[in-house]
C-alpha cells in the first residue's frame, strides 16, 4: 500500500497548497465568497459538477447499485437532473441578480422580509449537508489507514476546513477542478472499466444476476418519485448550488457550463450503478450495499490505481462537504447573524472600504461552522438519515417561496413566510411522527407549504409595484447600482 499511500499523502497536501494559494487571490467578500463572479464556462462546469457528486452520489451511487443493479442510478439521476432544469430555466437569472445568498434573493422579490427565517432553515440544511460529506471520510480512511473513526472524521474536516477557511471560494474552486479531474479518471475511466472486465463483462453480469437488477424501474416507482422531490427540486434551490451559480462570469455561462455538468452527472449516476452491479457478482454477500465500492477498490485494483481511485472518493466527498461549508457560513454571517444585529448591507450593493473585515468575517464563520460541523459529524452515525433531514427542510420548507417568487408575480411576502413556516413545521412533525426515512414529510410539507403560499398570497395585498419593478430590472440585470467588474475570467 505504499504506493496508494503516497498518491493520497500527494493529493491531500496539493489541497491544502492550493488553500494557501487561494488566499493571496481572496481580498475582497466578492472574491472571497464567490469567486469574484468571474469563472469562464471551462471552470464553472467542472466545479459545478464536483461540488453535486459528493460521497453519497459516489460510495452510495455504487452502493445502489450493489443493491438493485442498474436502478441504482436513479438517486444520482435526478441529481443531474435537476442541475439541468436549474441551468436551463433559472441559472440566467440567478447570475443576473449578482447576490449572495437564497435568502437576498427573497428580499429582493418580496421587499425584504423574508430573510432570516429563511436564512435558518438554509443554514439547517447546508449544516447536514456538510455532516453527511464529513461522515463519509470515516469509510475511506477506514479503507486506507484501518484508521479509527473520530480521527478520520477530525483529519478529513480540518484539511477541508483549512483551505476553505484560507482562501474561500477561489481555494474551493481550484481543489474542485482538480478533484472534478481525479474522479473523472479515478471513476470512469478506471473504475469503471476494471469493474466490468473483473466481473466477466455484461453478459456474464446478466446471467449471474436475476433480471431485476437490469430494469430500468427495479427501484420501484413510489422511491423514484421521492428522489425526484428531493434531489430534483434541492438542486434548483440551495444555496450550495447557487452559490457556484454566482460564480459564473456571466448568464451564459451560467446556462450552457450548467448544462454540461448536469449532463455529466448523467453519466456519473450510470457508471456508479455499473460498477455496483458489478461488484455484486463479484461479492454477493456484502455485510452492507456501502461496503461495495471500497470492497471492490481495495481488492481488485493494482497497485497504484487503488491510490488514484480512493483519492477519487476522497476527492468527491471533499467538494462537497467544502461546498456545503462554504455555504453554511455565508448563509450563518450573512443572512442571520449580520440581520440579527442590524448590519446587513442591501443585496447587490457596492462593497464599502470595510471589504477586508467582511473577509475576515466571513473566514471566521467558515472555521466557526467548520468546527461545528466535525463535532456533529462525530456524534452522528447514520449518513443517510442527515442526508434526507437536510433535504426534506430544503425541499418542504423553501421550494415554493423561491419557485413561487420566480414564476407568479402575485406572490407576497406574507405568503412566502407562511409556506416556509407551515412547510417547514410539517416537514419536523412529520419526520418526528413517521420517521425520519419515510417518504410522508416532504410529502405533505411539500403540499402544505403550497397550500399556505397560495392562501396567504391571494389573501394579501400585492407586492409593492416599485418592488416588482426593481426586481425586474434586476432579473435582466439592468440595475445601474450594480458594480460590474470586467476582468478577464479564467476558463
Amino acid at each position: 500500500m505504499a504506493v496508494d499511500y503516497t498518491v493520497i499523502v500527494v493529493y491531500l497536501a496539493g489541497m491544502l497548497a492550493m488553500g494557501w494559494w487561494g488566499m493571496r487571490r481572496a481580498k475582497s467578500k466578492s472574491e472571497f465568497l464567490v469567486a469574484g463572479r468571474r469563472l469562464g464556462p471551462t471552470m464553472y462546469s467542472g466545479t459545478m459538477a464536483a461540488i453535486v457528486l459528493g460521497g453519497a452520489s459516489t460510495i452510495g451511487g455504487v452502493g445502489l447499485g450493489y443493491q438493485y443493479g442498474l436502478s441504482g442510478a436513479w438517486m444520482v439521476f435526478t441529481i443531474g437532473l435537476g442541475l439541468l432544469a436549474l441551468s436551463v430555466f433559472f441559472s440566467a437569472r440567478i447570475a443576473r441578480l449578482k447576490v449572495y445568498t437564497v435568502s437576498e434573493m427573497l428580499d429582493l422579490r418580496y421587499g425584504g422580509r423574508a430573510g432570516v427565517i429563511s436564512g435558518v432553515v438554509m443554514w439547517a440544511y447546508t449544516l447536514m449537508l456538510a455532516v453527511t460529506s464529513t461522515i463519509a471520510y470515516a469509510t475511506i480512511f477506514d479503507v486506507l489507514f484501518d484508521m479509527n473513526r473520530t480521527v478520520a472524521i477530525v483529519l478529513g474536516g480540518s484539511i477541508v476546513v483549512a483551505y476553505s477557511t484560507l482562501g474561500g471560494m477561489w481555494s474551493i474552486t481550484l481543489t474542485d477542478m482538480v478533484q472534478f479531474v481525479v474522479k473523472t479518471i479515478g471513476v470512469l475511466l478506471l473504475l469503471l472499466p476494471i469493474a466490468v472486465v473483473k466481473a466477466g463483462g455484461f453478459s456474464e453480469m446478466k446471467a449471474k444476476l436475476p433480471t431485476e437488477y437490469f430494469d430500468p424501474l427495479g427501484i420501484g416507482g413510489e422511491t423514484i418519485f421521492t428522489y425526484v422531490l428531493i434531489y430534483t427540486f434541492g438542486m434548483l434551490i440551495g444555496q450550495d448550488i447557487w452559490q457556484r451559480v454566482f460564480t459564473a462570469r456571466s448568464d451564459k455561462t451560467a446556462k450552457w457550463g450548467g448544462t454540461v455538468a448536469g449532463t455529466y452527472c448523467l453519466v456519473y449516476a450510470l457508471a456508479g450503478a455499473v460498477i455496483g452491479t458489478a461488484a455484486k457478482v463479484l461479492y454477493p454477500r456484502l455485510g452492507s450495499a456501502d461496503d461495495a465500492f471500497a470492497t471492490i477498490v481495495k481488492d481488485e485494483l493494482p497497485v497504484g490505481v487503488r491510490g488514484l481511485v480512493l483519492a477519487a472518493a476522497l476527492a468527491a466527498v471533499m467538494s462537497t462537504s467544502s461546498g456545503a461549508l462554504i455555504a453554511c457560513a455565508t448563509v450563518a454571517n450573512n443572512d442571520i447573524w449580520s440581520r440579527l444585529r442590524g448590519a446587513v448591507r442591501p443585496a447587490g450593493a457596492p462593497e464599502s472600504g470595510e471589504q477586508h473585515d467582511e473577509v475576515k468575517g466571513n473566514r471566521a464563520f467558515i472555521l466557526l461552522m467548520g468546527l461545528a460541523v466535525i463535532g456533529t459529524a462525530i456524534a452522528l452515525n447514520n449518513v443517510v438519515e442527515a442526508l434526507t433531514v437536510a433535504y426534506n427542510l430544503l425541499v418542504g420548507g423553501l421550494l415554493v417561496p423561491i419557485l413561487g417568487g420566480l414564476l407568479w408575480r402575485r406572490g407576497t411576502a406574507q405568503g412566502a413566510l407562511a409556506s416556509v413556516v407551515v412547510g417547514g413545521v410539517a416537514v419536523i412533525t412529520l419526520m418526528a411522527t413517521h420517521g425520519i426515512l419515510a417518504n410522508e414529510p416532504v410529502y405533505y410539507g411539500l403540499l402544505s407549504s403550497f397550500a399556505a403560499y397560495i392562501a396567504v398570497s391571494l389573501m394579501t395585498r400585492p407586492t409593492d409595484a416599485a418592488v416588482l419593478a426593481a426586481w425586474r430590472e434586476r432579473l435582466a440585470g439592468r440595475d445601474p447600482e450594480l458594480v460590474s467588474e470586467p476582468v478577464p475570467a479564467p476558463q
